[in-house]
């Protein structure tokens, strides 16, 4: 995805946006050498106010304060091996926030920022890490349950790009990063994915959860039709 940042770089985002009450995420870019990548940084607030951030991003100082008035960083998710451009540059602003990332992924996540843990437990009910099934524990995702219904936070599992033009929406398009609809990409399915029928199952379990409202992805929109229905039809293109 990219070199690791060693100081605070500010790539291309747009603003701080409220999903749910306890929830803000922001969409930024990632210029590749076929064309420009979105990416989602996710954050949830716990109920004493300690911020989970979900695949950090490096955002302009206004924002940044913006975010601190939202609540206290104090935990850092790295998702999988990939997602670790901004970890360290996360951590030096913040020394106190624990890192987290799933077991597969600990020992490539090391390489930039020492890691805490390699599960959550993060003092609230309503917020979960998961270590997905069926990835040997390489990538991972939140649910949060809130008064208003449930959203899921996955990484890399699954893509939602729209919009994309020229080769490198070709490609985004082939690969299945991009679309009409939600994929799991195919460098997910055939290089991250080890147990197809364990990735199902989570898949399956998602869909069923209470009030499901929306799944929040990486790289792409938020899916808000019916999220259990798409969870459901990405399980079994698994079969």
């Amino acid at each position: 995805m990219g070199a690791p940042h060693k100081t605070w770089t500010v790539l291309p985002h747009g603003p701080l946006e409220a999903v749910d009450g306890n929830i803000m995420t922001v969409v930024g870019e990632i210029k590749l050498p076929t064309g420009q990548l979105p990416r989602r940084m996710t954050v949830v607030r716990l109920a004493d106010q300690r911020l989970v951030v979900f695949s950090a991003i490096a955002l302009r100082e206004g924002d940044m304060r913006r975010l601190e008035q939202f609540g206290t960083p104090a935990f850092l998710i790295v998702p999988n091996a990939i997602h670790r451009m901004d970890a360290r540059i996360w951590k030096d602003r913040y020394p106190a926030m624990q890192v987290i990332t799933p077991r597969g992924a600990r020992s490539k996540v090391s390489e930039i920022v020492h890691v805490d843990a390699v599960d959550g437990a993060f003092g609230d009910p309503g917020v979960s890490f998961v270590s997905v099934p069926g990835t040997q524990d390489c990538e991972s995702a939140l649910v949060v349950k809130g008064p208003s219904g449930a959203t899921l936070v996955v990484n890399d599992l699954i893509g939602n790009i729209h919009g994309t033009t020229g080769f490198g929406g070709w490609l985004l398009r082939l690969m299945k990063f991009a679309g009409e609809r939600p994929h799991i990409p195919l460098p997910c399915k055939f290089k991250l994915v080890k147990d197809r029928s364990a990735l199902k199952a989570q898949l399956l379990r998602w869909a069923d959860i209470p009030d499901l409202r929306r799944i929040l992805v990486s790289h792409g929109s938020t899916i808000e039709t019916d999220p259990p229905a798409t969870l459901r039809r990405l399980a079994h293109s698994l079969s």
